[in-house]
């Protein structure tokens, strides 16, 4: 059994959004409810997330957006919205990436997952976007490098494609970003051909999934493609925007991927390369019922798949 972290903080359930809002509180909750009648609540290792600084958030967002945001209340877009206590959740999601890095670091975790809210990777260096604030992913990836994790290669399953990460890293060959998502589907970018430009070309890879694509089609991905780009790039950390919006019983998409395409996409990542720290962060998801099954089978594979 690996020791994994459980990056949770109630901070979290204080990120308010209006009724009727897909992302709500109620979806942390599920999942911690879920887990406790789990025989596996007791075999994490329960883990609180530290405030980011500016210093971390900075490292990937613009001074002029961070100073904007921190005195924000409202839509900032259509879709994102800015309660009294959503920025401050903010810092706790990115600054849970970063506890659950430095944990790999220092030994005492091999890998973990962080139950977070609001999510990240919708975030661009300038703004929010998509419900997401702080892109709590490339904030770690920039954490991990610091402390010496040098080749950072990030995973992105949820439904939707990350536009933030990829756009943050696109000039990176440090950084290595590879997403599946549907297509065309907000926010309309990832198209087979962004592969990243200038020095980062060849560092980014989107692989574009029709609606009601299924589980055969991740095993596909996640066990033929995925494994010989991990080999290639070599990574010595893996970071992971796990979206279980993916999942057959999501509303707000169109793919067909069930709870055992779920384990196989997880296995995927886990043997794409061993004996490197894996860090799951939490972004989409929005049935209860399927976004807790789909957390713990992420959690069950977290612990014992060797």
């Amino acid at each position: 059994m690996k020791n994994v972290g459980f990056i949770y903080d109630d901070i979290f359930l204080l990120h308010e959004m209006p009724s009727g809002h897909p992302e709500s509180k109620d979806r942390l909750i599920a999942i911690n409810n879920s887990l406790k009648q789990s025989d596996m609540w007791s075999k994490l290792i329960h883990t609180k997330p530290r405030k980011t600084g500016p210093q971390d958030i900075l490292a990937v967002h613009t001074n002029a957006y961070f100073e904007k945001v921190m005195k924000f209340t409202g839509y900032y877009d259509a879709d994102t919205y800015i309660s009294e206590n959503s920025v401050e959740a903010a810092l706790y999601a990115a600054g849970a990436v970063i506890e659950a890095i430095d944990g790999c670091k220092s030994g005492n975790l091999e890998r973990a997952f962080c139950a977070v809210r609001p999510p990240g990777h919708h975030a661009e260096a300038n703004r929010a976007m998509g419900f997401c604030i702080f892109n709590n992913i490339a904030v770690g990836a920039r954490h991990a490098q610091k402390s010496g994790y040098e080749k950072v290669f990030i995973i992105d399953f949820d439904v939707h494609h990350g536009n933030g990460t990829q756009h943050i890293f696109e000039e990176d060959p440090t950084v290595f970003y590879f997403s599946t998502h549907q297509y065309p589907h907000y926010p309309g970018t990832g198209n087979d051909s962004e592969r990243g430009t200038g020095k980062g070309d060849g560092y980014t890879c989107n692989i574009p999934m029709h609606y009601g694509a299924g589980d055969k089609d991740f095993f596909v991905v996640f066990q033929d493609i995925l494994p010989g780009l991990v080999n290639k790039f070599d990574p010595d950390i893996m970071l992971v925007s796990a979206g279980y919006d993916l999942h057959a019983r999501d509303p707000l998409a169109g793919l067909r991927v069930t709870n055992e395409g779920i384990r196989n996409i997880v296995r995927g990542i886990l043997s794409s390369k061993k004996n490197i720290p894996h860090i799951f962060s939490l972004e989409g998801g929005y049935n209860l019922t399927s976004l807790s099954e789909s957390v713990l089978i992420t959690l069950e594979e977290l612990l014992y798949y060797e």
